[in-house]
């Protein structure tokens, strides 16, 4: 069952190792790797954060709010992008032990999709994401975006 402490974990910095598919929809696109560096911080004693990823390569930043609606049990995830100055749809779920999943739907290249965000190998130390798309309802996904997330030094 998820908690208001799911992401207590994340709270520090970061190295990210980001592998990303050049075309989020062309499942034969080529991936791209680079190095970003986040710092998270928690809020409401655990029960929010917020964290910024500082990715040079892409000339850009993000941030993400996540906030634990205690009365749902679950997590919504609020990205922003320095690109656009924009806050794209959120995405809700829940951590069940080291694996948290989070679904929501938004717009890529003119077209509707739904999003998963994937948590996982969470440890003190490290932890994976994942984002896909579904352009089929979530019947068939197309992992887009992984970061490999190492604790700073």
């Amino acid at each position: 069952m998820s908690s208001p402490h799911d992401f207590d974990f994340f709270h520090g910095d970061w190295q990210v190792l980001n592998r990303r598919r050049t075309d989020f929809l062309d499942p034969d696109s080529a991936w791209e790797e680079f190095w970003a560096t986040s710092r998270c911080r928690p809020l409401f004693d655990g029960a929010a954060n917020v964290d910024e990823i500082d990715m040079p390569h892409l000339a850009a930043k993000g941030a993400t709010l996540r906030l634990f609606d205690r009365e749902r049990g679950q997590w919504s995830l609020n990205w922003a992008s320095s690109r656009s100055g924009t806050l794209f749809p959120p995405v809700f779920g829940r951590f069940d032990g080291d694996r948290g999943e989070f679904h929501g739907n938004d717009r890529h290249d003119d077209k509707d999709v739904r999003v998963r965000f994937v948590w996982s190998d969470v440890r003190d130390t490290g932890a994976r994401w994942e984002q896909a798309f579904s352009l089929d309802g979530g019947d068939t996904w197309l992992t887009n975006w992984i970061m490999e997330f190492t604790r700073a030094s």
